[in-house]
């Protein structure tokens, strides 16, 4: 990645990113599910994430049919939903925010829910909530190539995935499309936590790099502080942790709330990815 590139520094991701490689770190992205258990515990979260380290949050909008997830997050959309969350709330509450977030929010929602209010009507309503950014797991590259421009004209960047799977052409179309960092993911298969990183990450994180400019992030499967930083000595520029957290959250009570349970892992993810020696 050549942090000094115009385009890597043309929006609030690409920025983050490009500073963080000027300094030789690593992004560390958590994921939250917006409204589990409720959005003023989302809120309480993100600020607490930001306060601890976090560099970007991928912020989950529930969502019924979540192909994409793994029970642990699966679970977690259930229990936003039963509790009231909407789309419209989730955007409202980190409009709420504004002011007193200041690391890049990229919203994670699915294909239908996105269609269904309409690309230019979300994106713009998104943008003007504080988002700069907005992956859909299951929105085809031919799709997102269509949409892209929309999504852009809101001021968000698109971000795409690679899969293990992905074919080295598909992976240039995709590397061509994302923008603001391509988000690869560690393994075939849904979100989830994993003892061990596939070796074959090391490969695909260098193969991408040598497609795109944009910052390659590592999702899906990351759930310790070792698994963290050995995605950061392959060269990944940034590690996605979602159902870790997800799971930490859902676990928490009285004597440990959810926010002050997120920030102690989001500092101990923190301390793996800047720790200068190699993953055990």
């Amino acid at each position: 990645m050549n942090p000094s590139s115009p385009e890597l520094q043309s929006s609030p991701i690409g920025a983050c990113f490009a500073s963080l490689a000027q300094q030789g770190r690593c992004a560390l992205m958590p994921f939250l599910m917006a409204g589990d258990p409720d959005l003023d515990t989302t809120a309480a979260c993100l600020l607490a994430l930001q306060d601890q380290g976090a560099d970007l949050v991928e912020l989950g909008i529930p969502y019924s049919d979540p192909l994409a997830d793994g029970p642990v997050i699966q679970a977690a959309a259930g229990r936003a939903l039963a509790g009231g969350t909407t789309c419209a709330g989730v955007l409202d509450m980190l409009a709420s925010l504004r002011g007193q977030l200041h690391m890049p929010i990229v919203l994670f929602t699915y294909a239908n829910p996105l269609l269904n209010r309409g690309v230019a009507a979300f994106c713009g309503r998104a943008a003007a909530a504080g988002a700069v950014g907005l992956v859909v797991p299951d929105l085809p590259l031919e799709e997102a190539q269509r949409l892209s421009p929309t999504v852009a004209a809101a001021g968000l960047d698109m971000v795409l995935l690679v899969a293990p799977t992905t074919s080295p052409q598909r992976m240039a179309q995709i590397a061509q499309t994302s923008r603001g960092f391509i988000y690869l993911v560690s393994v075939t298969g849904v979100t989830g936590t994993r003892e061990q990183m596939d070796h074959r990450v090391a490969s695909l994180i260098g193969q991408l790099k040598s497609l795109a400019q944009q910052p390659v992030a590592v999702g899906f499967g990351i759930s310790t502080a070792a698994q963290a930083r050995q995605v950061r000595l392959w060269g990944s520029d940034g590690a996605i942790v979602g159902s870790a957290f997800v799971k930490r959250l859902a676990a928490a009570g009285p004597s440990h709330p959810p926010a002050m349970v997120a920030g102690a892992f989001c500092a101990e993810l923190r301390q793996g990815l800047d720790f200068p020696g190699s993953a055990s």
